[in-house]
């Protein structure tokens, strides 16, 4: 059976819409985006997202040593397309077992980031309040000579995670790791791309799918 859309702030069920609502409606956050059921890991998944994205759909590259691609997720429909990308990434934990890191590009409002970085709201609200970034990166735009730099701040959360967000490219891009200890990979990853760049043809590594994009 096919898993049903869920609320991208929440991930409880969603109100299909209907004669008397175009919308999809959460019981507790009203009307918004469906967050669709997670893809699996492999060149079909990534393909299915790189179809309907609106925002980019961020990479490390080259990825941490050992690390792999472990599926996507999408905020959105057949008639908004993606307006919010997760990507998500598995590999050896810096002290101990496992660790995993979702990327999101998301527009204003959307609410996938902060759903998985364990906050409250849509937005992360007033991020870097006149303080230095505490780390940042390369990004490639939609071509490959528009590369920059984004700065990204660390923020709160869940004590179970490390979660840094900045804006690139007028969507908000998050990092969020686990466990917290994994944070500090964000002063390795030094270059996103994004996958939607024409030409793009990455040979990427794939694993098994990761648990953290249905959470």
């Amino acid at each position: 059976m096919r898993a049903e859309p869920t609320c991208p702030r929440c991930a409880g069920p969603l109100r299909a819409p209907s004669l008397w609502s175009s919308d999809w409606g959460c019981g507790v956050h009203g009307a918004v985006l469906p967050r669709q059921p997670s893809k699996r890991p492999g060149p079909d998944g990534l393909a299915a997202v790189l179809l309907d994205a609106r925002v980019p759909v961020w990479t490390p590259w080259p990825l941490p040593l050992g690390w792999l691609v472990t599926g996507f997720a999408t905020v959105g429909d057949e008639r908004s397309g993606a307006r919010a990308v997760a990507v998500a990434a598995s590999g050896p934990g810096l002290l101990r077992g496992p660790a995993d890191m979702v990327l999101i590009a998301e527009e204003p409002g959307i609410g996938l980031g902060a759903h998985y970085a364990g906050l409250d709201g849509g937005d992360p609200g007033e991020v870097c309040e006149g303080s230095p970034p505490h780390v940042k990166l390369d990004v490639s735009g939609p071509a490959a000579t528009c590369g920059h730099s984004v700065p990204m701040w660390a923020v709160g959360a869940r004590p179970d995670r490390a979660v840094y967000v900045g804006e690139a490219m007028g969507n908000w891009l998050w990092a969020v790791l686990w466990p917290a200890e994994s944070g500090v990979l964000m002063l390795e990853t030094r270059k996103l791309l994004d996958l939607r760049e024409p030409g793009m043809d990455l040979d990427l590594p794939y694993g098994a799918h990761s648990p953290r994009l249905d959470e």
